[in-house]
């Protein structure tokens, strides 16, 4: 298997606050690899690592570079302009004449079923429908890395079902998925391995079926039962 990601004792500091610490973590290409902890754990930084926006403060960080990435972040920005441009621009930006940008954009629109709404206002749209025009936007790119930070957070029942849809059929393409989620049902359903952090630190990484099974370090143990609960 390709290696895509190898983070080596990678700290991150934030003035006196640590948020990341001596994490090692290696990722491979084809792996659905799911992040949890509770608020503050690290999840955020880690994802932001490795798509390239932090620079560790100790150890280093390697990524293949031949393999394009891109990151839904869990409140997406969207623009003061209509859904469709919204998905065109990023291919744009990367050299895609607009006309094309436009067709393309509207095939990715069309992939999460909200090819309806390519003219309206994208700030007027729900926060579930802003997340899958922030996924047609990513997905537009053909990337074959996706970073997604807490992607169902906040969203209702049926939202929440369309994201996790569109997450599975991505994988099943044979895109990466690395993505941070409070949800255990969630994690359960799509990850292959869980990495549990806790005040910065990786503290399990296990596949989900060993993750959920145990035996796990008493730190994961306590966060498992308690999420459960």
């Amino acid at each position: 298997m390709t290696l895509l990601f190898d983070v080596q004792s990678v700290g991150v500091q934030f003035g006196h606050v640590c948020a990341l610490a001596d994490c090692d973590l290696r990722i491979q290409m084809g792996e659905r690899v799911a992040l949890i902890g509770s608020n503050g754990s690290g999840k955020s930084t880690l994802l932001r690592v490795l798509h390239g926006l932090l620079k560790p403060s100790t150890g280093r960080m390697t990524a293949d570079t031949s393999a394009l990435q891109a990151m839904l972040f869990q409140r997406p920005y969207m623009l003061r302009a209509s859904v469709l441009n919204n998905v065109a621009l990023g291919l744009w930006l990367r050299g895609r004449p607009w006309a094309a940008a436009k067709v393309q954009g509207q095939q990715a629109l069309q992939r999460v079923g909200l090819a309806e709404l390519a003219m309206r206002q994208a700030k007027t749209l729900s926060v579930g429908q802003q997340q899958r025009v922030a996924l047609a936007r990513a997905w537009a790119l053909k990337p074959q890395v996706m970073l997604l930070d807490e992607p169902t957070a906040s969203l209702d029942p049926a939202s929440k079902h369309e994201v996790e849809r569109l997450m599975a059929e991505f994988s099943n393409s044979g895109m990466t998925l690395i993505f941070s989620s409070h949800n255990l049902g969630q994690v359960k359903r799509l990850a292959s391995r869980v990495v549990y952090l806790e005040h910065g630190k990786i503290i399990a990484d296990l596949p989900t079926h060993d993750f959920f099974n145990g035996p796990l370090p008493p730190a994961a143990e306590h966060f498992l039962k308690g999420e459960m609960t």
